[in-house]
């Protein structure tokens, strides 16, 4: 007697359970969950605080000098206290990464020793040892250091590298990766000099010791990992890009960086083939683009990149490239050509046909072509009516000036040679005797062993959410997707059955 009401509710849930898959795939792609669905919101934004922030600054009187227009930096660099409120820095982000908590809610770590001796055990005090913790960190710095890594500094989720108020320098082998995590914040530090390692046991969390195969020699490499902030950073001299996004990462905003010699700067996208990272979403704003650069500023594949309000001052190839029918909206930028003749075009298709590349949406507003720099637009973006439709004002060269005016790591010099004495284009460091930096060091592993007295100060207590370890995250992703396979698979099933 009871076969026929289980078989009945069996029914029942797998025909509800196909009908609420089929719903939730008519409003949102289930296999690329992270992506904002309203992409073109996110860029209205972000220009509204530009121009509210623009605004704020034209009525300022003298003694208000410190607005810059910035929307990210007038939102804290205001405060003379902001020392003593350094988490109010992740409630300033702007664009794709603007959800990016870092290490807001958790305790200080104070970094006290700069050296990097065994990365599959790092030293409490290290920022190795800081980057893997499972709780949310606010990551400072106890002086002026330069961090040698021995291999790649992995990171955890719910993390923020502070550097302000120090000269904190991150090089050596591999460098920052951040995979399968999400929440990660990285302002005001320089990266540089970067090159491959591997072939070695790394640390990923306090819990989790991996084999690492042989890395690219990225500066920072965003694999499979969302909210994403990038602010302040100096880069430059990596044997690979200076900052690769991939894999299926999203929520990304890489803001108020310098960017200068180097060859490829920027990849956005694992492969032409890859689909996942149709759910890409980056936002580069403010950046300076520098001396000695030859291309991929960005170079994108898929997704929706916002290119806003930076300045170009070089490339020898192109600025922004792409394939696989990227979309690029490109508004109040300053492109300055190099003096080159065949190297004007600030767009490069990679690999394509015209007849492919029409319809892509690739679109410039309100920028600024220096030198007989000249963008090519394409899809929605070549319409004229679509672009009176959506246009801004174009931002004047003062405006460009000001917005960027203090990108990459407060205080440093802007394109003035080589910034790195001791280091050389070919990734080589001046190490001292004992393998750690030679200046600068800011070394504190001596004494009683009372490490986290000395490398907790005071902060916020406040709980936060907890930041899962990279296999965890693995395996939820990996057991979401089966799930939406069966769903969707049943779906088929069932719609294909009402046929017949």
């Amino acid at each position: 007697m009871l076969l026929l009401p289980i078989s009945c509710m069996l029914l029942m849930c797998l025909l509800l359970n196909s009908s609420f898959s089929f719903q939730i795939k008519a409003s949102l792609n289930l296999s690329l969950p992270h992506q904002h669905p309203h992409p073109q919101a996110v860029v209205n934004e972000l220009q509204r605080k530009v121009n509210v922030s623009l605004s704020r600054r034209e009525l300022l009187s003298k003694d208000q000098a410190c607005l810059t227009g910035n929307p990210i930096d007038d939102c804290w660099r205001c405060d003379p206290n902001w020392a003593a409120n350094r988490q109010r820095l992740a409630d300033c982000g702007i664009g794709f990464g603007r959800d990016a908590l870092g290490g807001k809610g958790g305790q200080i770590y104070i970094v006290t020793d700069s050296s990097d001796s065994n990365p599959s055990n790092p030293i409490p005090g290290t920022l190795r040892h800081a980057v893997i913790q499972d709780e949310p960190l606010w990551i400072i710095f106890s002086s002026d250091m330069t961090i040698i890594l021995k291999h790649e500094l992995i990171f955890n989720s719910f993390k923020t590298i502070d550097g302000r108020g120090t000269n904190v320098h991150v090089t050596g082998h591999g460098c920052i990766t951040l995979q399968y995590i999400s929440n990660v914040i990285i302002h005001n530090i320089h990266v540089h000099h970067c090159k491959p390692s591997g072939n070695a046991l790394v640390r990923s969390t306090p819990t989790h010791v991996g084999f690492r195969g042989i890395s690219d020699g990225d500066g920072i490499s965003i694999f499979s990992a969302r909210k994403i902030w990038i602010d302040h950073c100096s880069l430059s001299y990596c044997t690979d890009g200076l900052i690769d996004a991939i894999m299926g990462s999203t929520g990304i905003t890489i803001s108020n960086n310098h960017f200068a010699h180097h060859d490829e700067v920027m990849l956005l996208g694992h492969d032409d083939r890859y689909l996942p990272d149709k759910g890409m979403q980056v936002t580069i704003v403010f950046n300076h683009f520098g001396e000695g650069l030859v291309q991929r500023m960005p170079r994108c594949r898929h997704g929706y990149i916002h290119v806003a309000n930076n300045d170009f001052t070089q490339w020898e190839m192109y600025a922004i490239g792409g394939s696989a029918s990227p979309t690029i909206n490109s508004q109040g930028n300053r492109y300055t050509a190099p003096s080159d003749p065949n190297s004007k075009e600030v767009t490069k298709r990679v690999e394509t046909n015209e007849n492919e590349w029409n319809d892509w949406n690739w679109k410039t507003e309100g920028d600024i072509m220096v030198n007989g720099a000249f963008f090519v637009p394409s899809g929605a973006g070549a319409s004229a009516q679509y672009a009176e439709a959506t246009s801004l004002q174009p931002k004047s060269a003062v405006q460009i000036d000001q917005l960027t005016m203090y990108s990459g790591v407060f205080g440093d010099p802007r394109d003035n040679g080589d910034l790195y004495p001791g280091f050389n284009g070919g990734g080589t460091v001046t190490e001292s005797s004992n393998g750690n930096n030679a200046v600068g060091s800011g070394s504190d592993s001596g004494g009683d062993g009372n490490f986290f007295g000395k490398i907790f100060g005071g902060g916020s207590s406040q709980a936060a959410s907890p930041s899962p370890s990279s296999s965890i995250v693995f395996v939820s992703t990996f057991l979401s997707l089966l799930i939406i396979f069966v769903l969707d698979t049943t779906t088929n099933h069932v719609i294909l059955l009402s046929l017949l």
